[in-house]
């Protein structure tokens, strides 16, 4: 029972990234790495013991600043753009 399939993936880089296929581009990956952190979230409120989900979540989380970190020193509208569309917060 996989929560993210191929399918899905391509649908989350179709509507982020520059095309279903276009696995690299920051905003893409970026969209992926929510998609799984939202996931893990909902986990770890029915499982709040299971340490290792726990530090792979806050992996993601590193992953996701850090890719942020860079399109917002790279671009500030690509930035504003993704922030806005996943309705992170800062």
């Amino acid at each position: 029972m996989n929560y993210l399939t191929a399918e899905k993936k391509q649908e989350i880089f179709k509507d982020y990234g520059k095309s279903n296929t276009d696995t690299g581009s920051s905003e893409g990956q970026i969209a992926l790495f929510s998609y799984r952190i939202n996931h893990l979230t909902e986990h770890l409120k029915v499982h709040q013991k299971d340490h290792n989900t726990e530090r792979a979540l806050l992996r993601l989380v590193g992953k996701r600043r850090r890719l942020l970190d860079y399109i917002k020193k790279v671009d500030i509208e690509r930035y504003r753009a993704i922030v806005k569309a996943l309705n992170l917060r800062k």
